[in-house]
């Protein structure tokens, strides 16, 4: 079979690309994805995201593993990632959130040409339906519902409280004219309609909508194993379908949107990256690009959890799970409830000292207690905060584990190898703790689920057992133009022709806050650069 553009992977960025370049009826567009269709009600329903994150079992998950970590007591870190039309956003806590500006104009002060804020806002406000309206910083009529949410639980209120007995303003848009201070998140979720109250996925906003179209063909539960390079150009895919082995050919680009794990490692099975690790695996190379599945990075993030004698909070007991059962079916008839949150209803962006010139700590307030990625289940009523460092300097890699293209990439975040990283965020995790403190929160608060006594060494020591993702790992094949830069500013992969990364692994940097909006935004502008030439 043969198309205009064959994209590899349908996740966030994937949807867009597939919906955006088949608008233009005279190509044709193939769009593979490993996973499922992405509707499944564990999908739709924000609350159910509890079932898949855990990986126990692998729903619409990849459940990676990382190597152990040096700095993390030598744990073996988890990486859950989307594996269903959407990625992660149909696995995520669906919040909105674009970063700082300072962010992408230091992308284009690291060789990005032309990926600085001023270059990117207008396809943040594409991609937009925002209900609050058209604004100076939101737009309305674009494929992604943003919400406000519809009915945050009373302990968030009393979270925002306590932020300000810690003297943190409140703020209300989190992407508007100031991102510093404590709010509630928007998300990602329709907000009117037939699918009210429902998760708005990237494949749910742009791609379920137009899989009628005819020049677009959509293929699940497909894996692609490497992308066919002949002459230095890319010419098409080499893919698993079932037991048959089958070959897809582009006629004009190989589109890779695997994400900052799966794109590095299918370039590498493809025999482009370092030349020393594809030898070592016995891949022939095509061409050698050492930056390939180099830089990565993430925001290592801590939790600290309470129980609470508070119902209206979530507990895995069978009294909470009836209370969930009962709101599961208020949540199909109205959108509304509980079955509508997004759990970490609220946050803060947060500066670890008064010298940082910009926030560099993130703040997630959940309203159930999160234990090792809910890999730990705790039966009690509780709450949970998260604290993760925006900025880090710790760099990682993405590598090959065998030459099987079924076999898991190799994922090292190094976290903390950087040393510059721990003590923000010590001094965060104390302003957490002093938040979680404050009297707004005392009726719910019971008992520290992970007591430990107030020492710099207990909370390094408590952070280096406990500490790991939230979930934003980002820049394996990133923008530049410098000799380990993997793509030029127009997402082509150096040295090679008709071969486009378009992810979340091109962000030279990781953005301060999280990465599902930026990533969309990437895509939105790809799209536009493909089809403009």
């Amino acid at each position: 079979m043969q198309f205009d553009y064959v994209i590899a992977g349908g996740g966030s960025a994937g949807c867009v690309l597939a919906a955006r370049l088949s608008e233009d009826a005279s190509v044709s567009v193939c769009l593979i994805e490993a996973g499922g269709a992405g509707k499944d009600l564990i999908i739709r329903a924000p609350a159910l995201v509890a079932t898949m994150v855990s990986g126990r079992p692998k729903l619409n998950n990849w459940a990676f593993r990382t190597v152990p970590q040096p700095a993390l007591n030598g744990r073996r870190g988890y990486q859950p990632r989307g594996k269903a039309l959407g990625g992660s956003s149909a696995i995520n806590a669906m919040l909105y959130a674009r970063g700082q500006p300072e962010d992408y104009d230091g992308w284009a002060d690291l060789g990005a040409e032309g990926w600085d804020w001023a270059a990117c806002r207008p396809y943040f406000l594409r991609a937009e339906n925002n209900q609050r309206g058209a604004s100076v910083h939101h737009a309305t009529g674009g494929p992604l519902q943003v919400s406000d949410q519809s009915e945050p639980r009373a302990i968030t209120r009393a979270f925002l409280d306590a932020c300000g007995e810690a003297q943190i303003p409140e703020t209300a848009d989190f992407n508007g004219s100031q991102q510093e201070g404590a709010g509630y998140y928007q998300v990602t979720q329709f907000h009117d309609g037939p699918h009210k109250g429902e998760r708005c996925s990237a494949a749910a906003a742009y791609l379920h909508p137009v899989m009628a179209r005819p020049n677009l063909t959509v293929l699940t539960r497909c894996l692609v194993q490497r992308v066919v390079i002949a002459d230095g150009r890319a010419t098409g895919v080499e893919l698993r379908r079932g037991r048959r082995i089958e070959r897809l050919s582009a006629r004009r680009e190989v589109i890779v949107s695997a994400g900052a794990f799966g794109s590095p490692h299918l370039l590498m099975l493809s025999g482009v990256g370092p030349e020393d690790a594809l030898r070592a695996q016995g891949i022939t190379v095509n061409h050698a690009l050492p930056g390939v599945g180099q830089n990565l990075q993430d925001h290592l993030d801590y939790v600290i959890s309470y129980t609470s004698a508070r119902t209206d909070v979530i507990g895995l007991n069978p009294a909470g799970l009836s209370r969930l059962a009962r709101d599961g079916l208020r949540w199909r008839k109205t959108g509304g409830g509980l079955f509508a949150s997004p759990m970490a209803e609220g946050g803060a962006f947060l500066r670890s000292a008064p010298n940082v010139s910009r926030p560099d700590l993130q703040l997630h307030f959940v309203i159930g207690i999160v234990d090792d990625h809910l890999r730990k289940l705790t039966l009690s009523n509780g709450f949970s905060c998260h604290v993760c460092l925006l900025r880090p300097h710790s760099r990682g890699t993405v590598g090959l584990t065998a030459p099987d293209p079924a076999a898991p990439p190799r994922i090292d975040p190094a976290f903390l190898s950087d040393p510059r990283d721990l003590a923000p965020l010590m001094r965060g995790a104390r302003l957490m703790e002093q938040i979680l403190q404050a009297p707004p929160l005392a009726p719910w608060r019971k008992r520290r689920l992970y007591p430990h006594d107030t020492s710099d060494a207990a909370l390094e020591a408590d952070i280096r057992a406990r500490a790991d993702t939230i979930y934003h790992p980002v820049g394996t094949c990133r923008i530049g133009t410098d000799p380990l830069a993997v793509t030029d500013p127009q997402l082509c992969v150096h040295g090679i022709m008709g071969l486009r990364v378009v992810d979340a692994s091109v962000m030279p940097t990781v953005v301060s806050g999280n990465t599902n909006a930026p990533t969309i935004m990437i895509a939105e502008r790809a799209a536009e650069m493909i089809r403009t030439g």
